[in-house]
């Protein structure tokens, strides 16, 4: 089956459309990426999704005129990705849409919505789509992220020591697989969203992202901001736990800043970078890993890589592609692999990552233009991923990809 994932993290820069070519073997998941486009939001589409963000407010209306623009976005880059990854014969669909809010109360999730109407991509396309995939886990008690637990154990199930994989985004989160043991999936903490919001308050808008660290290069930490920033009870919550931009946002920054006064920006990012270091070396110390594939728009971010490496001296650290999942394209594939899990009837989620009382089914299913023919039930849960070799049409390598 022909898949398409299409994804927008939580530093909303761009909608990463990857494809592949899934089946099932057996007990084996087998993956050919097919390629990987990446498309930017129009600016004044970007402009409104920031202005709807938490800790703003907004309307009904905003909603809705986002859930259409999101929609039509991600609908293009349907087509694109169709035309150019697939050759015209793509089956499906899968959209995780736009993040506005993950709603968490005493650590509990309430409630997570993503926008992106999913019907304009199925009349775009005419293909069915799989949408909403977070919403059935945390009705069953789980977190509802991070949802690519399933796939990354999946991928380091078999290999030695103990294996991780750390996605960083706008959040950053980890997902564990050690031996005899249950995997373990959780956000860390921010990996951009701090940086991101501090480089546009700093520059008023004109750069939207450290970019290569050099921001944070020419800095220096401050141990007293840093110490600060760390106080943050959300580190010492036990897993499974999520978090996002609801909590960790410009204000959010402001308050530490007020506590500590920084004034040179460099050195807020340099604090911001070592930050995120930290707070994903200790998450990872705490469960003895061995060796870390790393992905996602920080990992093009040198200084945060060195900051990392620093914190985690004698752990090896690699990229996804190492293991044959491009690292731009990962959480696209991932969300790929997860519709198609939901379209053979196969649940998407590891209770003991998400904390749900149980594996779910998950999302929502747009049909396309024509009758709705799901595959027959799978009969046999995958236990490992494959990643065969990469198809040849339209790697997508001249697009830019997204900063973080």
């Amino acid at each position: 089956m022909r898949v398409i994932g299409l994804m927008s993290g939580t530093s909303y820069d761009a909608i990463e459309a990857a494809a592949a070519d899934i089946t099932l073997e057996g007990d084996v998941l087998v993956m050919r990426p097919l390629g990987r486009i990446s498309t930017q939001y129009p600016e004044a589409l970007r402009g409104a999704i920031a202005a709807a963000l938490p800790p703003s407010a907004t309307s009904t209306q905003a909603l809705c005129t986002l859930d259409t623009g999101i929609g039509q976005a991600f609908a293009d880059a349907a087509v694109r990705a169709d035309a150019e990854l697939c050759d015209g014969r793509a089956d499906l669909v899968v959209s995780h849409g736009q993040t506005m809010h993950h709603w968490v109360q005493d650590g509990v999730v309430r409630g997570t919505l993503q926008l992106g109407q999913p019907a304009w991509i199925a009349e775009a396309t005419g293909l069915p789509v799989v949408s909403d995939l977070r919403s059935r886990d945390v009705a069953a008690g789980g977190q509802g992220a991070p949802l690519v637990g399933l796939t990354d154990t999946l991928l380091l199930r078999g290999l030695p020591g103990v294996p991780a994989a750390l996605n960083l985004g706008g959040i950053a989160n980890v997902t564990v697989v050690a031996p005899g043991a249950d995997p373990v999936a959780f956000d860390t903490g921010p990996a951009n969203a701090l940086l991101d919001a501090a480089v546009r308050h700093f520059t008023s808008g004109a750069a939207a992202y450290d970019e290569s660290g050099r921001g944070a290069a020419a800095g220096t930490v401050s141990p007293a901001l840093l110490g600060r920033l760390l106080d943050e009870p959300y580190y010492a919550l036990p897993a499974p736990k999520s978090t996002g931009k609801e909590l960790f946002h410009l204000p959010y920054l402001q308050a530490a800043l007020a506590d500590v006064p920084t004034p040179d920006p460099n050195d807020v990012l340099a604090t911001l970078t070592r930050l995120t270091a930290v707070t994903v070396a200790g998450a990872c110390r705490e469960r003895g890993v061995t060796q870390l594939a790393v992905s996602g728009g920080g990992a093009h971010n040198p200084v945060m890589m060195r900051m990392i490496a620093d914190e985690l001296p004698g752990v090896r650290l690699l990229s996804s592609d190492d293991l044959g999942v491009p690292s731009d394209a990962k959480e696209a594939l991932a969300f790929a692999v997860l519709g198609f899990l939901t379209v053979h009837g196969l649940p998407g989620t590891l209770p003991s990552a998400t904390g749900a009382r149980h594996a779910s089914l998950l999302g929502s299913i747009t049909p396309g233009r024509g009758p709705l023919r799901l595959p027959a039930p799978a009969t046999v849960a995958p236990r490992t991923l494959r990643v065969a070799g990469a198809g040849a049409p339209g790697d997508g390598t001249a697009a830019a990809p997204a900063t973080s």
